[in-house]
């Protein structure tokens, strides 16, 4: 037979009220006003979720842009440098063929 005296009536009431707030949790998170928060809180994030993906987009683009010019950027440049290698090459050419001239 079980003696009482050695049953910790503490540890057993704690495990009867968390079971009683356990099922008056379940209770309360399945009533059709948490529903409604749930519904209400859902709402919120896909709204948010849309407010993130456009802001997202929108700097997509600006990247892209700022590739792109950055590319013509660079173009311009190598053009630019070609042009010069171009007229130092056609002056040396010119430089030679004036000293070439003037020892004949």
């Amino acid at each position: 037979m079980l003696k009482l005296k050695n049953v910790d009536w503490k540890k057993g009431g704690i495990f009867a009220a968390g079971v009683l707030f356990g099922t008056a949790g379940i209770k309360a998170l399945s009533s059709d006003d948490a529903k409604k928060l749930y519904t209400n809180c859902t709402a919120a994030v896909l709204r948010a979720k849309t407010c993130v993906m456009k802001t997202a987009a929108t700097i997509q683009e600006n990247a892209e842009d700022i590739y792109a010019e950055a590319q013509q950027i660079n173009e311009e440049r190598e053009a630019a440098a070609e042009a010069a290698m171009v007229a130092d090459a056609e002056a040396a050419e010119v430089a030679a063929e004036t000293a070439e001239e003037t020892e004949a």
